[in-house]
C-alpha cells in the first residue's frame, strides 16, 4: 500500500488516459444489446431449431399485422380505405413479401374479419432483420395507415422492439436517479460535501472501464450481453462500490481519530477494512462468475458484472487511496463528525438479545420469515407484454385481436416437419390431416390450420367415406343407365318386330326378315342379360365384373347392329313399300349403335370406379387416415396458394399452424404447447413422418423453453454459486460452520423476500406470476451481495476474537462497531436497486422489490438477529474443523 501511495499520481494518470481511451474506442454496449435480442435461446431448443430451419431454407419469414379496429360495423368506406391499405403495401416490396386480403374471397373474409364485423386483420409477411421489420412498421404507421381509421401495427418482432426500448429508457432513469440518490445517502451519512465524491468518482471510473471490456470482450470473445447487462453493472457497482467506500473511509476516519499519521491510517485502513473488502469483493465475485455456468445466454449476460467487481477492487486499492492521501482531513469536510464510524446503538440493543438469549432471537426470526414461506407458490409469468404496459401500440394492436379473434389466434404455434425429400405427396399428405386430428384433441388447442384443412376445417372431398358416397351415387346413376338402355332396346326390339310383320310373303323379302327375327331375338337376350347385371350390381355392388360384362354385352350387341344393318340394306336394295321399311330399320340400327355408345360410357365410368377402389383398398395411408387423395390432385391449380403457404424448402417441410384458445403469452398456453409437443411425438410414430425433424415456432413455444431452460440454469447455477462460495469462504474464514450458516442465512432471506413479491405482485396486483427471469436474477443478486454484510460482521468478529476474548464479548463489540456501517450500506444497496422502480419495466421492478426486501430484511434482522445467536450456540465450535488462532 506505501509503494500505492508513493506512485499515486502516475496511477491516477494512466488510469485516466486507460479509461478516456478505452471509453472512446469501444463498442456501444447499448447497440449490442438490441443486437442480441430479448430472446437468446441455446441452439437445441424447440423454437430455436425451428428458427434455423426456417432461416436456412429461405422461409425465415415473420408476419405482422395490420389490425383495425371500427367504431360500427364494417362499411363500404370502411372496406375501400382497408382495400387501398392493402394495395400500398402490396407495392411496397422488400422487405414485405406478401399480404393477405382479407376481401380477397369469403374464406379469407370469414378468417380476416371478427364475427361482429369490427376488427380486420391485415397479415403481412416480412423477411429482414428485427430492425428491418421495426423499419418497415415505421413506414407502414406513417405513409399506409388511412387517417380516418383506428389501426395498430402489432407483431412479436415489433413488441420485442418495444421491449428494448423500455429497457433503455428505463435504464437511462435508473442511472440518473441512482447518482443522485446515492449522493443525497453519503451527504446524509458522512454530512460532508466532499465525501461523497469520492465514492462516485471510484464507481464512476469502474463502470465506465467496465462497460469498455465488457462490450470487446463480446466483440472478441462472444460475451454474452443482453438489456440486463448495463442494467446491475449499474445497480451493482454503484450500490456495492459505495459500500466498500463506506466500509473504507469509515476505517479511515476510525484510524484518523485514533491519533494515526494520513499514511499509517490508510495502511491499517488496507489491513483490516482492506482486507475485509477483498474478501467480499472475492466472494461477490465468485458469486456472478457462477453465471457463466449457466447455458441460458439472458442469465450468462450478467456475468459482466464479475468483470465490474473485479475492476472495483482494482480502483478502491488504487484511485481511493490517492484520494485519502491528498485530501487528508479534508476529505470530511465541513464536517467533525460522522455517523458511519459511531458504535451503533441499534445493533447494541439487538445484541442484548441475539448474544445473550440465542434462542428467542432465532424464535423472532422464525416468526418473521416462516409465515411468508408457506405463502410462496413459485408461480412464474412469461407474459411480455406486462413487461411494457398497455400503452405501446403493439400491445393495443394484440388486445384488439384478442378481443374481436380470440386470445390464441394473435399468436398462433407453428409445428415444423422438415425432412431431406419431398414429404408432400398423395400418399404422405392424408397423415399430415391424421396429426392434425391427434392435436385438436389436446385440451386448449382451437384449430389447426395446414394443407388439409388452411380455413381450419378439414377438406371433406379427401376422406375416403365422402369419395365412397360419391362412388355409390355413381354406381346408382350407372345402374340407371343400364335400365334406360334396356328400355330404348326394348322399343328397338318392338321395332324389329313390326317391321318384319310388314314385310309380305315372298323369297324378295325372306332373307331380311330371317335376319331381324335374329336381331330381335339377340336384343331381347341382351336386354336379359343387362337386367342380370343390374340386379348383380345392386346386390353385390362389384364394379369390376358389371364392367366386363357389360363389355361382353357390348360384343353381342354390336353383332345385332350389324345384322339389322345388313337386313336392312337388303331391304333399301328393294323397291317400293319393302325399300321404306329399310329405311326405318337403318335408324333402328343407328338407336342400336347409341344404346351401345351408352353402354361403353357406363362400363368406363365402372372400370375408373372399380380402379379407384383397387387403389385405396391397397393404399396404406387410407387404412390408416380414412383419407385418400387420387393422383394429380396436389396439382391442381386451386392447390398452388395451399402448398406455397403450408409447405417450405421446395416441399421438404410441412408448417401446421396450431390455435389455441388460451392467451400465447399465458402459463396456461406453455402447458398446452407441452401436451402438444407429446401428442406430435406420438401421432408421428408409424407413418411416412416418423424420421423427419420436427420444431415448434411461436412465443408459447418459445415460452415452453425459456420454462425449462430457466428452471434447469437456476437449479445448476445455484448449487454451483453456493458450493463456490462455500469453498471460498472456508478457506478464507478458515472455518466451515460460519459460511455455512452464512449462506443458509441468505437463503431464508431470499425465499422470504420472492414470497413478499408474489404476495404484492401475484395476490395484489393481479399478475400472473413473477417475471420468469426474476427469481434467478433476484437469487443472484440478493445471495452475492447480502453475503457482504455477513463477511463485514464476521471478519470484524474474527478481528476482535483474540487474545482470549470470550464469543459473546467479541460478537457484541464486533455489532456495534460495525452495524451503522452495514445498515448504511444496505440502505445505499438497496437504493441503488430501488432507483429501478420508476424504470417502468416488470421484471426490473420486481428484481428491485426483491432484492430491496431482501437486503432491509437481512440488514435489520436476520443479520443482527439470527447470526449472532447461532455464532454464540456454537462458541467455540463455530471455527470447526480448524482451530481458532
Amino acid at each position: 500500500m506505501r509503494k500505492i501511495i508513493q506512485w499515486r499520481w502516475p496511477i491516477l494518470i494512466g488510469m485516466i488516459v486507460l479509461t478516456a481511451a478505452l471509453f472512446m474506442l469501444a463498442p456501444n454496449l447499448t447497440e449490442q444489446a438490441e443486437e442480441a435480442g430479448s430472446f437468446q435461446l441455446p441452439a437445441d431448443a424447440d423454437s430455436q431449431r425451428a428458427a434455423d430451419i426456417l432461416a436456412q431454407v429461405g422461409a425465415g419469414e415473420e408476419t405482422i399485422s395490420l389490425v383495425y379496429t371500427l367504431d360500427k360495423t364494417l362499411n363500404d368506406s370502411a372496406r375501400q380505405s382497408i382495400a387501398d391499405s392493402v394495395t400500398s403495401l402490396q407495392k411496397i416490396g422488400e422487405p414485405i413479401t406478401g399480404v393477405l386480403n382479407p376481401f380477397e374471397s369469403e374464406e379469407m373474409e370469414s378468417q380476416l374479419v371478427s364475427e361482429d364485423e369490427k376488427t380486420v386483420l391485415v397479415p403481412v409477411t416480412v423477411e429482414g432483420t428485427q430492425e428491418e421489420i421495426n423499419m418497415i412498421a415505421d413506414d407502414i404507421r406513417a405513409n399506409v395507415l388511412p387517417d380516418n381509421l383506428t389501426a395498430y401495427v402489432t407483431g412479436e418482432a415489433i413488441i420485442n422492439n418495444d421491449v428494448n426500448t423500455s429497457s433503455q429508457e428505463g435504464l437511462k432513469r435508473t442511472e440518473l436517479i441512482t447518482v443522485g440518490l446515492i449522493f443525497v445517502l453519503l451527504l446524509t451519512v458522512f454530512r460532508s460535501i466532499v465525501t461523497p465524491l469520492i465514492p462516485l468518482a471510484a464507481v464512476g471510473f469502474t463502470y465506465l472501464l467496465s462497460q469498455s471490456l465488457v462490450a470487446f470482450f463480446i466483440d472478441w470473445f462472444g460475451f454474452p450481453v443482453s438489456n440486463y447487462t448495463q442494467i446491475f453493472l449499474v445497480a451493482v457497482l454503484f450500490g456495492i462500490g459505495t459500500d466498500y467506500c463506506i466500509l473504507l473511509l469509515s476505517r479511515y476516519k476510525e484510524e484518523l481519530q485514533a491519533g494515526h499519521s494520513v499514511e499509517d491510517s490508510i495502511v491499517n485502513t488496507y489491513k483490516t477494512a482492506g482486507r475485509t473488502l477483498l474478501i467480499s469483493g472475492i466472494a461477490v465475485f465468485i458469486g456472478f462468475s457462477a453465471i457463466g455456468f449457466a447455458d441460458f445466454p439472458i442469465f450468462k449476460s450478467a456475468v459482466g458484472v464479475a468483470v465490474g467487481i473485479a475492476i472495483l477492487l482494482i480502483v478502491l486499492f488504487t484511485i481511493v487511496p490517492f484520494f485519502m492521501v491528498t485530501l487528508k482531513e479534508k476529505l470530511f469536510w465541513p464536517s467533525k463528525k460522522s455517523a458511519s464510524h459511531n458504535d451503533s446503538k441499534l445493533w447494541a440493543w439487538f445484541s442484548k438479545l441475539s448474544v445473550n438469549r440465542p434462542l428467542l432471537s432465532m424464535l423472532v426470526v422464525a416468526l418473521i420469515t416462516v409465515p411468508l414461506l408457506f405463502t410462496y407458490d413459485g408461480e412464474l409469468s412469461f407474459n411480455t407484454v406486462d413487461e411494457i404496459g398497455n400503452e405501446y401500440e403493439s400491445v393495443k394492436g394484440l388486445d384488439a385481436i384478442s378481443e374481436g379473434f380470440g386470445k390464441g389466434d394473435s399468436l398462433p404455434v407453428t409445428v415444423i416437419m422438415s425432412g431431406e425429400k419431398d414429404l408432400v405427396t398423395e400418399e404422405t399428405v392424408p397423415y399430415v390431416e391424421a396429426i392434425s386430428q391427434e392435436i385438436l384433441k389436446v385440451d386448449g388447442v382451437e384449430a389447426v390450420r395446414t394443407i388439409t384443412r388452411p380455413t381450419g376445417e378439414a377438406i371433406d372431398e379427401l376422406y375416403v367415406d365422402t369419395q365412397l358416397g360419391l362412388l355409390t351415387d355413381g354406381l346408382v346413376e350407372a345402374r340407371n343407365g343400364l335400365l334406360d338402355v334396356q328400355d330404348g332396346l326394348a322399343e328397338i326390339q318392338n321395332g324389329l318386330s313390326q317391321v318384319e310383320g310388314q314385310l309380305p310373303a315372298g323369297s324378295e323379302a325372306s332373307s331380311g326378315a330371317e335376319g331381324l327375327q335374329q336381331a330381335a331375338d339377340g336384343i331381347s337376350q341382351i336386354n336379359e342379360q343387362l337386367g342380370l347385371i343390374s340386379g348383380g350390381m345392386q346386390q353385390s355392388g362389384s364394379t369390376a365384373q358389371a364392367a366386363a360384362q357389360i363389355g361382353a354385352v357390348q360384343q353381342q350387341l354390336t353383332q345385332a347392329g350389324q345384322g339389322i344393318n345388313t337386313a336392312a340394306g337388303e331391304l333399301e336394295g328393294t323397291t317400293g313399300q319393302i325399300s321404306e321399311l329399310g329405311g326405318g330399320l337403318a335408324q333402328l340400327a343407328s338407336g342400336v349403335g347409341e344404346a351401345n355408345n351408352g353402354l361403353g360410357e357406363i362400363a368406363g365410368g365402372l372400370t375408373s370406379a372399380a380402379q379407384t377402389t383397387r387403389v385405396m383398398s391397397q393404399s396404406a395411408s387410407v387404412r390408416d387416415t380414412g383419407m385418400y387423395i387420387p393422383d394429380g390432385t396436389l396439382e391442381n391449380e386451386e392447390f398452388a396458394d395451399v402448398l406455397d403457404r403450408y409447405t417450405i424448402n421446395d416441399q421438404k417441410g410441412i408448417k401446421l399452424e396450431v390455435f389455441l384458445t388460451e392467451d400465447p403469452y399465458s402459463t396456461e398456453a406453455i402447458d398446452i404447447v407441452e401436451q402438444v409437443k407429446n401428442t406430435v411425438q406420438t401421432a408421428v410414430i408409424d407413418t411416412p413422418f416418423e424420421q423427419s425433424e420436427f420444431a415448434y415456432s411461436g412465443i408459447s413455444s418459445v415460452n415452453s423453453d425459456l420454462k425449462t431452460i430457466s428452471s434447469n440454469d437456476f437449479s445448476r447455477t445455484v448449487i454451483i454459486m453456493l458450493v463456490s462460495l462455500l469453498v471460498a469462504l472456508t478457506l478464507l474464514f478458515r472455518s466451515v460452520m460460519m459460511p455455512l450458516y452464512m449462506i443458509g442465512s441468505l437463503l431464508l432471506t431470499y425465499y422470504t423476500s420472492v414470497a413478499v413479491a408474489e404476495l404484492i405482485f401475484v395476490n395484489g396486483l393481479g399478475y400472473d406470476g413473477v417475471s420468469w427471469a426474476v427469481p434467478f436474477f433476484g437469487f443472484v443478486m440478493l445471495v452475492a451481495l447480502g453475503i457482504d454484510y455477513s463477511i463485514f460482521l464476521l471478519d470484524r468478529f474474527r478481528e476482535e476474537a483474540v487474545d482470549g476474548v470470550s464469543i459473546q464479548r467479541a460478537m457484541t463489540v464486533s455489532m456495534a462497531k460495525m452495524g451503522t456501517v452495514i445498515i448504511t450500506a444496505a440502505i445505499i444497496l438497496a437504493g441503488t436497486f430501488g432507483a429501478m422502480m420508476p424504470s417502468g419495466v416488470l421484471s426490473l421492478v420486481q428484481i428491485s422489490t426483491i432484492v430491496l426486501t431482501g437486503l432491509l430484511l437481512y440488514g435489520l434482522i436476520v443479520l443482527p438477529l439470527l447470526i449472532p445467536a447461532v455464532t454464540v450456540s456454537f462458541n467455540q465450535g463455530v471455527w470447526w474443523p480448524f482451530k481458532r488462532k
